[in-house]
């Protein structure tokens, strides 16, 4: 296989990061390993660990003749877009870098290790208390990481940059200024009309875990996931997608047993993720152009699987008769039943499992505490309270219990504060790709005859094949013409809901 990597000092360079690679590989090891298989006595050693793995990732990539190079590399005209892209994003990680003293990265994968697992016993026993803490560490963590990093705005900028290369905070104010302008009527309309249920029976009836152990499994099949080859499933408190590189990606679901839907559309929605990266150009291997270029750009695949093909009618029907086979209870329920299921419409509590008209306001309900514990002093134990106030605002419903309330997310103990507008960002953009794919092929048509080969193919065209070469906005020009558009989803909502 000929390298896309001509130049000599990018081979040098690229010869050079392989080291901040193989650590970047043994820590997603380490934290798959945590999230699935650890026992819960053994964060306290899984905690120090991570951390001197983040430190000495920093040392090897600020070590000066490193440095040198890719400053070096930075002024040879002449690169191809594979090499330029090498450069732009180590400039960048060094940047971010040389941002954090060593003991900082230390203390936030420490912190973020032990943090972790209080979350899962505070969510498993409803106690906050185990987790309020933590999450005081680590509100001051992220506090301190927007000071390092720097802003021109506000703190929140410096975060949604880690997370969304060049995202500022008054692009996310705008996207859910008019989300909730256009959404909350929209919403109103779709609930007093009443086409689309706001419960159905499926929602009560119980499951053995091996029951969708195997329908899950089938679905991966028909979509193409290399289980066993390139790919796993497995079993985690909050499903989640690891990529170790290329040729080994793994995603986790739950099983709660009952509502079924939860799981195959968590399982579907990794399936989006994982290929993103399965799909990557196998020559980018160990270099730092492999992989999404953002969570956002991340966001959209995961959704376009679970949102346009995992609630269309086409995969209702496909699913229904290795349901029926499956699941004793199936044999009273037609595919329409599974359709309308997979697409009710009612203000939940669980960002997870709300449906696709309400769920950027949950989004937009975490946006707003985050920006208050930036800017505004609020403490972790303000939290549990101005949450359910504005779940109420934006929901007209209140949280009973802290589970389904500020404790359902895993991701403020992962210290990713500034990652949640990223979900609204892929969710629209979900709908955006998924009207310029039509263009190309018969979307529903496929999906019906479970030939997914060209939808995967659009896709690796579109946006998988290009790794982190450009920026988001810029691979978007590139790809699509366009930059992100909300019309797409709210056309999208009009469309499927009205």
């Amino acid at each position: 296989m000929e390298s896309v990597f001509q130049n000599e000092t990018v081979r040098e360079i690229l010869t050079r990061y392989r080291r901040i690679w193989a650590i970047g590989h043994a820590q997603s090891v380490l934290g798959w390993d945590m999230e699935v298989n650890m026992p819960k006595e053994g964060i306290l050693e899984r905690s120090v660990a991570q951390g001197e793995l983040s430190v000495l990732s920093q040392e090897f990539l600020l070590k000066p003749e490193f440095v040198e190079l890719v400053e070096k590399a930075k002024s040879i005209e002449g690169l191809n877009e594979y090499e330029r892209g090498v450069v732009r994003v180590l400039d960048r990680s060094i940047r971010i870098s040389r941002s954090f003293p060593p003991e900082f990265l230390r203390e936030m994968s420490e912190v973020t290790s032990q943090a972790t697992k209080a979350w899962e016993e505070a969510k498993r026993s409803d106690d906050y208390s185990k987790f309020e803490p933590w999450l005081d560490r680590i509100i001051d963590l992220a506090k301190r990481a927007a000071d390092y990093l720097g802003y021109e705005d506000e703190p929140y900028d410096a975060l949604l940059d880690m997370f969304e290369e060049g995202l500022t905070t008054k692009e996310v104010e705008r996207m859910f200024d008019r989300l909730e302008r256009e959404l909350k009527p929209l919403l109103e309309r779709i609930m007093e009309e009443g086409k689309v249920p706001r419960s159905h029976p499926l929602e009560k009836e119980k499951y053995e875990r091996e029951w969708m152990e195997r329908v899950n499994v089938w679905i991966l099949q028909k979509f193409g996931y290399p289980l066993g080859v390139r790919a796993r499933l497995d079993v985690s408190a909050h499903p989640f997608t690891t990529e170790f590189g290329i040729r080994d990606v793994r995603i986790t679901t739950r099983y709660e047993g009952y509502d079924f839907r939860r799981t195959i559309l968590s399982t579907v929605h990794e399936f989006g993720h994982a290929l993103y990266e399965l799909q990557q150009d196998e020559r980018f291997m160990f270099s730092p152009i492999a992989g999404g270029v953002s969570l956002g750009i991340h966001e959209s695949q995961s959704r376009f699987w679970e949102n346009i093909v995992g609630r269309s009618m086409e995969f209702a029907e496909l699913i229904h008769p290795v349901l029926r086979e499956n699941l004793p209870f199936m044999a009273n329920y037609t595919p329409e039943d599974v359709y309308l299921y997979f697409n009710m419409v009612r203000p939940d509590f669980i960002r997870t499992e709300s449906d696709v008209v309400t769920y950027n306001f949950h989004i937009l309900l975490r946006f707003k505490l985050e920006r208050m514990m930036l800017n505004e002093g609020v403490k972790a134990r303000d939290l549990p309270e101005l949450w359910n106030e504005e779940m109420e605002s934006l929901l007209g419903i209140r949280p009973k219990s802290y589970a389904e309330g500020i404790l359902q997310d895993i991701h403020w103990a992962h210290g990713t504060v500034g990652y949640f507008p990223t979900y609204s960002i892929g969710t629209l953009l979900s709908a955006q790709l998924y009207y310029h794919m039509k263009k190309d092929i018969n979307v529903e048509e496929h999906i019906a005859s479970a030939d997914f080969g060209p939808m995967k193919a659009w896709l690796r065209e579109k946006i998988h094949r290009y790794g982190s070469i450009y920026p988001p906005k810029e691979l978007l020009k590139n790809s699509i013409g366009e930059e992100l558009d909300p019309s797409y989803f709210i056309r999208w909502v009009k469309e499927r809901y009205l």
